[in-house]
């Protein structure tokens, strides 16, 4: 699993720092979420592949979230791309992005899907046999979700040298990897963990940008592998962080801690402060394990 940040600060874009949006890779499954204004950009940047991006994650309808959204969808038909693309997010932004389209003339090359969210319960919004999608109800001053990632169970790996002492015909060797015990011609049954070894456990990943703090997701990314949780101000605005219905970096740790998650990332960081290592250093006052997110820098996990 890899996560590559292309932006992570909050509101407007500078000449150093770009609005929210990342790409994640996972079970060779590319997934961009939120895209904020430069998102084209960023991607070409950091060398991701416009055509292998079929499924889009828009969190809210907030400019520094979405306004790079039109934009993307263009530059795809510029390259002449044929490939069906789906894009999830709140109601509205059907009307928003073909709105665009119509008044520029600028109908796509492909065939362009959107799959509104309104629903204010965690809901599964995309599944195919590798990756379940989940939305995660936020906070914020617009209706908001986070997405939860997570990896299907990979089949067990078969033990060839096992396979081989019971001498197993190849045409068993899927039902193995699938589970299955083995009955021998003697009538001996083989159970299926003397033929195979576990699989790598499933990874997950929780998105939960924007939202105040925010304790009804905790079930939702209950023990998560990794949480990218927003973190826009630090302590001394925790009165502006309430007002503004956005978290401090102690918040998004009490939130890991109380979630039990391995690993949480900072982001979405106010462009008020001169650098983001206080985030870390106060979220480590409650959560161990802090990674701080950087506009082009990756994660693999």
């Amino acid at each position: 699993m890899k996560l590559t940040i292309l932006g992570c600060y909050a509101a407007t874009p500078r000449t150093l720092t770009n609005p929210t949006s990342q790409v994640l890779e996972i079970k060779n499954r590319l997934f961009l979420i939120d895209c904020g204004e430069g998102t084209q950009v960023q991607l070409r940047k950091n060398k991701i592949k416009f055509s292998k991006i079929n499924h889009i994650f828009i969190s809210h309808l907030h400019g520094d979230h979405l306004y790079g959204l039109i934009g993307t969808i263009s530059t795809f038909s510029l390259l002449g791309r044929t490939t069906d693309l789906h894009i999830y997010g709140p109601k509205g932004i059907k009307e928003l992005i073909l709105l665009q389209l119509k008044l520029t003339e600028s109908w796509t090359t492909y065939n362009l899907f959107f799959h509104e969210l309104e629903s204010k319960q965690s809901e599964v919004i995309f599944e195919d046999n590798r990756v379940t999608v989940t939305t995660i109800p936020l906070k914020h001053r617009v209706y908001t979700n986070g997405y939860l990632f997570q990896e299907k169970p990979d089949e067990r790996k078969l033990n060839v040298e096992a396979v081989q002492q019971y001498d197993i015909h190849v045409a068993y060797y899927q039902k193995i990897k699938n589970g299955g015990d083995i009955k021998l011609d003697d009538g001996t049954v083989i159970e299926n963990a003397k033929l195979t070894f576990d699989p790598a456990p499933p990874k997950s990943y929780a998105f939960c940008s924007d939202t105040v703090y925010h304790e009804d997701v905790i079930p939702i990314i209950q023990n998560t592998d990794i949480l990218y949780h927003e973190s826009t101000f630090l302590e001394s605005e925790a009165g502006l962080a309430q007002k503004t219905l956005h978290s401090t970096a102690k918040e998004a740790a009490r939130i890991a801690l109380k979630a039990k998650v391995k690993q949480l990332i900072l982001g979405h960081y106010s462009t008020r402060y001169d650098g983001i290592e206080p985030f870390k250093k106060e979220a480590e006052e409650v959560f161990p394990n802090v990674l701080l997110a950087d506009d082009g820098v990756s994660f693999e996990f």
